[in-house]
């Protein structure tokens, strides 16, 4: 019970932050035509300075700001004076500025409310925008059954995530963006999708399409528009997923034997091991080295097991192993430690491991 309040509590926050995230874009938006319209009442109001001082008209006392301020009293229809100028060069500002003025705001209202109540019709360029907000955050490639299950466990996580799909099914983009996460339907072996979805600042990048070979390409394209990004991919073979690992640092792991919350670990940057299922509940192995700035560092083996809900393992250091050690050992930094404990909780102990 406890921990499905604590489920629900985390998804009310998640669309809290990504309704918040997809506000502040619309706000970017409108920005434009407000930009616009000050240069509108600006220029129009230089303009009818340099006029009024031609034709000898009275602006105030012949102020440039008094005539800007003019200009905006007669986009509003609210002028200062009572009369009209008496050059019609000038009157023609009483008639143009208004319709100027009030259709660049208009405009932008429309566009800013059209956006906002209709946030699941939104075009691939938004779906661009929202994933260019993220940062360290996680590329999902590919939305079928596993894709959308790794997608929904990093959601879950915590996780911000972005994802390519070529050919989406609906109901998946409906449901993906009920957690806002974008979806860019695009080809991912083209680089000008990975660069939309945010891979130069991405985390990971977990590859989850049926197709090996494509797979592979994906992989090499992100990593070399970020070099540091861990990459995840599902192989079918598990030789040739071990030699990936060997040669390329890729966690190359195959769908048939690791769940989706295993993919999910892996591109949380945690080396864990294909889970055992132990009445009913999935397990894996996961190493951890304790870092400076580990959000770990002098906590105690009990601390560790108590709050993470993990069992420790293994604890290495001084190049020392101790199998089981006691509960009042204290974490140092450089430590590696070894833990045994579902995915959401290992997880969870990774984001304390890099709490800088």
């Amino acid at each position: 019970m406890r921990k499905r309040s604590n489920q629900n509590k985390h998804g009310r926050l998640q669309r809290i932050r990504a309704i918040w995230r997809d506000t502040l874009l619309l706000v970017r938006e409108f920005i434009r035509p407000l930009l616009y319209f000050v240069l509108a009442i600006i220029g129009g109001g230089i303009i009818y300075y340099q006029l009024a001082v031609h034709f000898g008209e009275d602006v105030g006392s012949n102020n440039l700001v008094e005539a800007i301020y003019q200009v905006l009293g007669l986009t509003f229809l609210q002028p200062l004076g009572d009369h009209l100028p008496d050059h019609w060069p000038l009157q023609l500002f009483y008639f143009i500025m208004p319709v100027i003025g009030i259709s660049i705001l208009a405009q932008g209202l429309a566009d800013f409310g059209l956006l906002f109540f209709n946030r699941r019709e939104r075009s691939k360029e938004w779906e661009m925008a929202v994933a260019s907000t993220f940062q360290n955050h996680i590329v999902v490639v590919g939305l079928g059954h596993l894709g959308y299950r790794v997608t929904q466990k990093l959601y879950e996580l915590d996780r911000d995530v972005s994802v390519i799909e070529l050919n989406p099914e609906d109901d998946l983009i409906v449901e993906a963006q009920a957690m806002g996460i974008p979806v860019l339907k695009d080809d991912a072996r083209r680089e000008a999708a990975l660069q939309d979805a945010g891979v130069a600042k991405a985390r990971a990048i977990i590859l989850c399409t049926q197709n090996d070979s494509m797979n592979l390409q994906i992989a090499f394209k992100a990593r070399r528009l970020n070099p540091q990004i861990r990459v995840v991919l599902r192989i079918f073979d598990d030789d040739f997923s071990q030699s990936l690992q060997e040669q390329f640092g890729f966690r190359a792991m195959s769908a048939t034997g690791m769940a989706a919350p295993t993919f999910a670990a892996a591109a949380a940057d945690v080396d864990v091991t294909r889970p055992i299922t132990v009445e009913g509940e999935a397990l894996s192995l996961a190493r951890l080295k304790l870092d400076e700035g580990s959000g770990l560092l002098d906590c105690s083996v009990s601390e560790i097991e108590q709050n993470y809900d993990v069992s420790v393992v293994l604890l290495r250091g001084n190049g020392r192993s101790d199998f089981h050690p006691a509960g009042e050992r204290t974490l140092k930094l450089n430590h590696v430690l070894g833990v045994l404990g579902g995915p959401e909780q290992i997880n969870r102990l990774v984001d304390a491991n890099n709490d800088r």
